[in-house]
């Protein structure tokens, strides 16, 4: 017994010294273990991490128009003009509403034919010197048309069940939608109206923008899924765009500089995240912007040449902004207003140096009304 005392005592020491050593190995492998999750969680985060930013989103009063109140589209000429469309309620029925931006103030246009009538208002086009805008009077399309000598009108060749979109450039001009025949393909060259053909497999077309009279672009439901065609000024065909697989098409921004935007969400797993897929010319790239499931309906360039949309907020009280420029996306809030149940910006357009949104606000007790801001310009 003694001699197995005497030992341990000689090995004690050696015994004391490892556990020491090994002591030193743990906390040396618990500090790696820490620095690897740090480095983990910092490589987690993507080049496109989004930041929110303190920006000038300031308040611009709007006339109050027949709650509940539904916005259609808005479109600036530059920093003097702007025009924002839509619908009112007024006893149960449709009534089309229109304001238009003075580059101080909104007011409300009631001088257009059929303003007083059932109706509504959709998409608002710049061709020329004039302001086309869609609009569904008694069930019937036509195109509302100012010029400095006042409000005209371009009836439709034929009356739609459903207008799904329109486009107008100097020149020509485009209505899309559905009768009890199918899909059809309004255009206007100046003079008239004819129909256009569309490749088999498109059941029909969602929306439709130009940039000109030879170069038009359209978002289309297919026998194959989401897809996008192109008039050359000949024909319309599939314009070849690389969509992300299982994906929709909610908006497509040419712009004069021959760049496309093309955004949409794709569905993986049954939850939607958004996409762009933007083409130069000659090749098609798609990004990931941080945006969820938000919808790019009223993506925008802005004056800062960065890409903007709304986004829904995280704040009952304050409407949200989306910027993306390159990989970079940061978020931006709209000011406080009081009692707001939801602040909801539909619609952005560039106006000069600003950048302009028109929507809805509904405050608590009420329902949705026109709501506008303004980042940039005067204050």
């Amino acid at each position: 017994m003694a001699g197995c005392r005497l030992l341990l005592d000689g090995y004690m020491p050696i015994v004391c010294a490892a556990f020491a050593l090994w002591g030193g190995l743990v906390n040396r492998l618990r500090a790696l273990v820490v620095c690897l999750v740090i480095a983990c969680a910092a490589a987690a985060v993507p080049p496109t991490a989004a930041a929110t930013t303190k920006t000038n989103w300031s308040v611009l009063e709007v006339p109050a128009a027949g709650p509940p109140v539904r916005v259609a589209d808005l479109a600036a000429r530059g920093p003097a003009e702007a025009w924002a469309t839509g619908n009112e309620d007024v006893d149960g029925l449709m009534r089309p509403v229109l304001y238009r931006w003075d580059g101080t103030a909104w007011s409300r246009d009631t001088s257009f034919p059929g303003s007083g009538e059932s109706g509504w208002l959709g998409k608002v086009q710049f061709v020329g010197d004039e302001v086309w805008i869609l609009h569904g009077r008694d069930g019937a399309g036509e195109i509302l048309r100012r010029s400095a000598d006042g409000w005209s009108t371009v009836p439709l060749p034929r009356t739609l069940w459903t207008y799904q979109d329109f486009a107008a450039v100097p020149g020509a001009a485009w209505v899309v939608g559905e009768d009890d025949t199918g899909l059809k393909v309004l255009h206007h060259d100046g003079s008239g109206w004819t129909e256009q053909s569309v490749p088999d497999g498109v059941y029909y077309l969602m929306g439709i923008t130009a940039r000109t009279a030879t170069d038009v672009w359209a978002r289309a439901d297919t026998t194959t899924g989401a897809g996008v065609l192109r008039w050359d000024g000949t024909a319309w065909r599939d314009a070849g765009v690389p969509l992300p697989p299982d994906s929709n098409v909610h908006t497509i921004l040419p712009e004069p500089s021959g760049r496309v935007t093309i955004g949409g969400s794709r569905y993986t797993d049954g939850v939607a995240r958004t996409y762009l897929t933007t083409g130069n010319g000659s090749t098609w790239r798609t990004t990931y912007p941080p945006l969820g499931d938000t919808s790019t309906e009223a993506l925008t360039r802005g004056p800062d040449g960065a890409l903007w949309l709304p986004v829904v907020s995280d704040r009952a009280f304050q409407s949200k902004y989306a910027r993306v420029n390159g990989a970079r996306t940061t978020f931006s809030y709209g000011p406080e207003r009081p009692n707001a149940i939801e602040v909801r910006p539909q619609a952005l357009a560039a106006a000069g140096p600003a950048l302009l949104s028109f929507g809805t606000a509904e405050i608590y007790g009420s329902k949705p009304n026109p709501m506008s801001e303004r980042l940039g310009g005067r204050s």
